[in-house]
Formats: structure tokens, sequence, C-alpha cells
């Protein structure tokens, strides 16, 4: 797959989540993806997890990448992506399941908090919902990689910056969830689990 614009971060991390979603994601029927970004998630996940649909979404100006990447899907069960702008009401109903990698620490403030009060209005009844990225621990960093992205991102826009795992985990509660597992991931990155009770 020559396409110009690919993430190799998305290819590094792609088979760690994947050994993890397959138990996280194995009674789930529908995933959104929040922030598919290149489209390299969707492409590698939904083949491997055959019995849901996954559902691309992100601002509008990405779907070219996202439509050319998936149109090397082999399998039948990526729809096409949805303009999703976490400042705005979200285009879906109810979905069982809920994905996003690297976007609460890209986003700002308030929209991590708009992005759980749309996980709180979409995200159905024992739905699940995982989180991949770096998180800070009790207000410290996991590690010197990570302290310098964080200020790279700040400088970059100071309302962005690695999250409290704390913080999320209430903002989740807050919002019907409830953690389930917070797995280590490689380069310090982290996978948080929940269910919506």
């Amino acid at each position: 797959m020559k396409i110009s614009g690919l993430s190799q971060a998305c290819e590094n991390n792609k088979e760690p989540i994947l050994a993890q979603l397959e138990h996280m994601f194995a009674h789930t029927n529908t995933v959104l993806e929040i922030g598919s970004g290149t489209g390299q998630h969707a492409l590698h996940f939904a083949p491997r997890l055959p019995h849901l649909i996954w559902q691309p979404s992100d601002l509008a100006y990405n779907h070219a990448l996202i439509n050319e990447v998936i149109s090397y899907a082999k399998s039948g069960n990526i729809a096409s992506p949805l303009a999703l702008d976490l400042a705005e009401p979200w285009p879906v109903e109810r979905v069982d399941g809920i994905f996003t990698a690297n976007t609460l620490h890209i986003v700002s403030t308030d929209l991590v908090v708009s992005f759980f009060a749309g996980v709180a209005k979409h995200l159905a009844t024992n739905g699940v919902l995982c989180i991949y990225g770096p998180f800070n621990y009790q207000g410290e960093y996991t590690s010197a990689s990570n302290a310098q992205f964080d200020a790279h991102l700040r400088a970059r826009d100071p309302q962005s910056g690695i999250r409290d795992q704390g913080w999320v985990v209430e903002l989740a509660n807050t919002a019907g969830l409830e953690l389930k597992a917070d797995v280590a991931m490689p380069a310090n990155n982290r996978l948080l689990h929940f269910v919506r009770r």
C-alpha cells in the first residue's frame, strides 16, 4: 500500500492494540472509531474482527485519505467514514462499541469533556469504550519521552497535552462507565477499557 501521509505510529501499534481488542470487543456489533485519522486502524482491525462493523469517523477534511486507505480492505465490514466533530452533535444513534486512539491529548480540554458527553449519549448499556494513548498518573509522567511529547503538544496548543488517567476515569464514571482494565502498551502508552453500566 503506497499512500502518502500514513502514520508510522499506527503501523507500530496496530498489532498490540488488536491483541487487546480481540477480547474487549468480542461481543460488540458496531464500533464507532473517533478520530480515525489515516484509516490505518480501521483497515487493520476490521478484517480481524469480522463479527462487527467498524465505523470510522473524523473531521471531513480527513475523509479522502481514510477512503483511500480503506479501499484496500478485503473485508466488507468497514463503513464509510462519518463527519464527526467533537464540538458538534454526533451523527449516530446508539453503538455498542467506541474506540479512539491518540486523540485525547491532541484535542482541547473542553473537547475531552465533550467526548465523554457524546459517549454518555450514544454508547449502549453494556457497551465497551477503549481509549489508547499516553496518560499521566497522579500528575506524573510515566517516561521522559512522554514529558518531552507533552511539552511539544502544549507549545503547539496550550489546551492540548497528555491527560491524567485519574481525570479521564472520573469523566468516564460521570458518563456511567466503569473501568475494567488499564493495560500497559508499548512505547509508554496505555489502553483503558471501560464498560457502560
